[in-house]
């Protein structure tokens, strides 16, 4: 790899980007002056066109926009007056990458869950045993298998009509690419890894799932959000098992009440800390 020219050219991206890493949004304790409610952005992951991964009838659009829905409504139903739900997608149609982060930071979100199904790929060894959770915050690729999930989920913009336009030359397929994780940290890193700690080990107590561990890796809808964000990787449809588990309603349930749990203990520890400061 040329790392020189790889770097120029991410740099010469940076200073054009179409997503701008901006400024940290303050999260706001509720008061009788500041009425304004906590706002959670909630992304099913994939939709319409793009299926994202699959097995037999079971795609990870269905099942992502699911659970998201269950879990709005989890949190709808226990916060209605202090919390305000903005889905970026509530149906099966296609949206991308910017979009959906443009949807969190018009609404300025105080957290970003976006919600995902994991797979490998069908040449690769061991797929049907493989299993378990992973939660990600952007950040820099530690591993190979972090990359490889970076680069699956986002190749969807390869779907977008004149993305290279969009992304500036970003390649979701090359490594160069990625290059540019390591020129920009996230402004929510630690909000972030707060909250993407709380789900993990929620979805390992309330949903079942074996633990995949909390992970960094370049999402190009993560680092486009001006908020605290993560990744969720529910659990791996390439298992019989997790697949039949990731298709039941009561695996479903499950999923978004451990986000559900999560995101009232991050709530919670939030507020706390604006209050005390």
């Amino acid at each position: 790899m040329n790392y020189s020219a790889a770097i120029r050219r991410a740099l010469c991206a940076l200073a054009v980007a179409a997503l701008p890493v901006a400024p940290a949004h303050a999260v706001q304790a509720p008061s009788d002056a500041d009425p304004r409610p906590f706002v959670l952005a909630v992304d099913a992951g994939h939709g319409g066109r793009d299926i994202g991964c699959s097995s037999g009838a079971n795609k990870e659009k269905d099942i992502t926009l699911d659970v998201a829905r269950r879990f709005g409504k989890l949190v709808n139903d226990a916060f209605a007056d202090s919390v305000k739900v903005v889905m970026t997608r509530d149906d099966d149609v296609f949206v991308s990458l910017d979009r959906r982060a443009a949807c969190a930071n018009d609404a300025a979100a105080d957290l970003f869950v976006s919600i995902h199904v994991n797979s490998l790929d069908r040449r690769t060894k061991g797929r049907r045993a493989v299993h378990g959770a992973s939660v990600y915050t952007v950040g820099l690729h530690k591993t190979e298998a972090n990359l490889a999930v970076a680069m699956r989920e986002n190749a969807v913009i390869e779907l977008e009509d004149d993305y290279s336009e969009t992304y500036h030359g970003f390649d979701p397929n090359s490594s160069e690419s990625y290059i540019i994780f390591e020129l920009s940290q996230h402004s929510n890193m630690e909000r972030s890894l707060d909250f993407a700690s709380m789900a993990q080990a929620e979805l390992i107590a309330t949903a079942g799932r074996a633990d995949k561990g909390v992970r960094q890796a370049g999402f190009l809808v993560l680092w486009a959000t001006r908020m605290p964000a993560v990744l969720v990787e529910l659990d791996f449809i390439c298992n019989p098992e997790a697949e039949r588990f990731l298709a039941s309603s009561k695996g479903r349930q499950s999923c978004a009440e451990a986000l559900f749990k999560a995101f009232s203990a991050y709530r919670r520890k939030t507020l706390t800390h604006i209050i005390q400061s």
